[in-house]
């Protein structure tokens, strides 16, 4: 289960939800592809880049999101 609040783009995709929301992998990875257009690249920390990065290799997406 991934913590919203400790990924801060992640946190700006879900404003809707409670801050202490935590999401599966696939309600995670479903998220950022669904609004990567929103999402600001050059404020992802490194701690994001990876959580992205191990989402989209368990997803079988080649370490590539499907936007």
């Amino acid at each position: 289960m991934i913590q919203v609040r400790d990924y801060p783009q992640l946190k700006a995709l879900a404003w809707n939800l409670r801050d202490d929301v935590t999401l599966s992998d696939e309600e995670a990875l479903a998220l950022y592809e669904r609004n990567w257009r929103h999402v600001d690249q050059e404020a992802l920390n490194a701690d994001e880049q990876e959580l992205i990065q191990r989402l989209t290799r368990a997803a079988g997406h080649e370490g590539r999101l499907l936007v």
